[in-house]
């Protein structure tokens, strides 16, 4: 066990550290998570419009509001590409202290000006599945590549400098004119190359570089698996697991969301084709935060009730219980600790491959209805949140209840081991 925590120190914690700090994950990162609440809104619409009662929903077409339900839900889906554009370019300026917003406002420009555009009789428009999750990839290219050059120009003091008397936002955006140029100019002459060779457009290309060897991990079982090991051995040397994983595969699972909700939308009896979403993720294998500790915190939480408990877990118990059921736990990850606890470490790994696994094969067998690409809100409780994300199928709250007690068990043997070097340790401080 000692050698192990030492390789893990020695080996894996550097890198860990270089990742979690890497400017470029961190605005992903940010830059998606920015276009969050539209989803949780838009999400919101969508389980009004689609409840699973057909008198509600032959009623709301019948009054003629579905109509309005679904304009609110392809308003706020439908952005989020476009915001990221925004957000991961803000972020990385910010990063580099130069001004973030008049870097992603650029950002965001480029994003519309490689996007083509639809024509017909009301003039030219731009197709929301551009601007939405379709549009993440090359909202990711745009944002980190806008952002680079906006702060060369602004490093090499290449812009329009007014004096300290003018108000500060007149200024910036005075500054922001000499790179703003540039940067637009270089991505219309991009897409011009496009239009003019017939090759496409740069949102199709960016779908087929990064989109197909991404998909190769991001939408199979495997790779999954391989994700979920790579986020607890980040958390387990104390690096966010989440923000380094999922800042590169989070766009591939909104992808796939998206197109399950756009199915859903469509006909809400279709088969649903993706069953890694990030729902999937963020519901059926990460209930109670990284690691599924929400197994973790039950079993602290009986041990806890035990007359010979350890004063740990009789502290640790309902500090932990409550922000775990609510998919918080950095409590028990830096108050326990599971934090390099090589006793916690097989559980930590096992727990959400578990949860994967079998919610991966209860989904693809029929047993359990796909995600619908609803969004419940990431501190949404277990058996609530598997209801929603399924398009209110009791089907979801089942299967969440089986890996939470699945979850129980694996933790279950692992802790004992924890516990008895607590009483050991109050035993010997006691004597």
């Amino acid at each position: 066990m000692k050698k192990v925590n030492e390789i893990l120190e020695e080996k894996m914690l550097p890198i860990a550290a270089k990742l979690g700090s890497n400017k470029v994950l961190i605005s992903i990162r940010d830059g998606i998570t920015l276009s969050m609440p539209l989803i949780i809104i838009g999400s919101l619409f969508l389980i009004i419009a689609s409840f699973p009662i057909d008198a509600w929903t032959i009623w709301l077409t019948n009054v003629g509001i579905d109509v309005y339900l679904w304009k609110g839900v392809d308003s706020s889906f439908g952005l989020m590409g476009l915001v990221a554009s925004f957000g991961i370019a803000n972020s990385l300026a910010r990063q580099h202290k130069v001004d973030g917003i008049s870097a992603g406002i650029i950002a965001l420009s480029s994003f519309i000006v490689v996007t083509p555009f639809v024509k017909g009789e009301s003039g030219a428009g731009i197709p929301i599945g551009y601007m939405g999750s379709k549009g993440l990839f090359v909202a990711m290219a745009i944002g980190i590549t806008s952002a680079l050059i906006f702060k060369w120009f602004i490093k090499h003091n290449i812009q329009i400098k007014l004096p300290d008397s003018v108000p500060p936002a007149v200024s910036r955006s005075f500054s922001a004119l000499i790179p703003g140029v540039a940067i637009i100019t270089l991505w219309l002459v991009i897409y011009a190359v496009f239009d003019i060779a017939n090759i496409g457009n740069v949102h199709d290309l960016m779908l087929k570089v990064l989109g197909g060897p991404l998909g190769l991990i991001g939408n199979n079982i495997f790779g999954t698996v391989i994700a979920i090991l790579l986020n607890s051995l980040f958390w387990f040397v104390g690096i966010h697991g989440g923000n380094v994983v999922n800042s590169i595969l989070n766009p591939i699972w909104l992808m796939n969301s998206d197109a399950n909700r756009l199915i859903f939308q469509a006909d809400k009896a279709a088969h649903l084709p993706n069953i890694i979403t990030a729902q999937f993720m963020d519901n059926f294998v990460y209930m109670g935060g990284g690691g599924a500790t929400i197994g973790l915190v039950i079993v602290i939480a009986i041990v806890a009730r035990r007359k010979k408990a350890s004063q740990i877990s009789k502290a640790m118990a309902p500090i932990t219980l409550t922000p775990g059921i609510f998919n918080i736990n950095e409590p028990a990850m830096f108050g326990l600790p599971v934090v390099m606890n090589i006793s916690l470490l097989i559980p930590f790994i096992l727990a959400p491959i578990a949860n994967a696994v079998i919610s991966y094969v209860a989904m693809s067998s029929g047993l359990v209805s796909t995600t619908t690409g609803i969004a419940a809100s990431w501190t949404m409780p277990p058996i609530i949140s598997g209801f929603l994300t399924t398009g209110g199928h009791i089907s979801g709250s089942i299967l969440q209840l089986v890996c939470i007690i699945i979850d129980v068990a694996i933790y279950w043997y692992f802790y004992q081991s924890v516990e008895k070097q607590n009483l050991a340790l109050e035993s010997k401080e006691a004597n």
